[in-house]
């Protein structure tokens, strides 16, 4: 027996079974299928988890907003523009809605005077809004105190 087993040759391999083959496949798929699942549905912090956040989003918590009287700024007499209407809301922190309408009046102030400095070419500048919006936003949080309001709305701007 041991004589047919050296008169094999040794440069053809022998034959492996396919078993282990199929066992290997259908666990990757068992395991990829899964894996799918469980970021698919949110169990898995990977992926867009859209199963169960698209059908509940989340909830926004408390959110309050403070509306601002409309400005009418006079631009002055150098430009084509005479005017600037300018219209926004303060979204303030949970229980601060008093503090901040009780304020309206200063922060009123502060903006009226800002966007008569400003200049007027850079009124009409596309990206003049992002900046301007982050300014005033700035200056309204100094004046009311930190952590009171936490985004400045611009609801109209209108050059005229």
């Amino acid at each position: 027996m041991a004589e047919a087993e050296e008169t094999q040759d040794p440069a053809v391999p022998a034959r492996r079974s396919g078993k282990a083959l199929l066992i290997g496949l259908g666990l990757a798929l068992m395991l990829g299928g899964g894996g799918f699942y469980a970021a698919y549905s949110g169990l898995l912090p990977l992926g867009g988890g859209q199963g169960h956040d698209a059908a509940h989003p989340a909830a926004l918590g408390d959110v309050s907003f403070v509306a601002l009287a409309p400005l009418l700024i006079n631009l002055g007499p150098s430009g084509s523009n005479r005017h600037l209407r300018f219209t926004a809301q303060l979204e303030v922190a949970p229980g601060a809605a008093r503090d901040v309408e009780t304020l309206a009046p200063r922060i009123l102030d502060v903006l009226n005077g800002y966007l008569r400095a400003v200049d007027q070419a850079e009124l009409q500048e596309p990206a003049a809004l992002i900046r301007l919006r982050a300014q005033m936003l700035r200056r309204v949080q100094i004046v009311v105190g930190e952590g009171r309001v936490r985004d400045l709305l611009v609801t109209e701007f209108v050059l005229n």
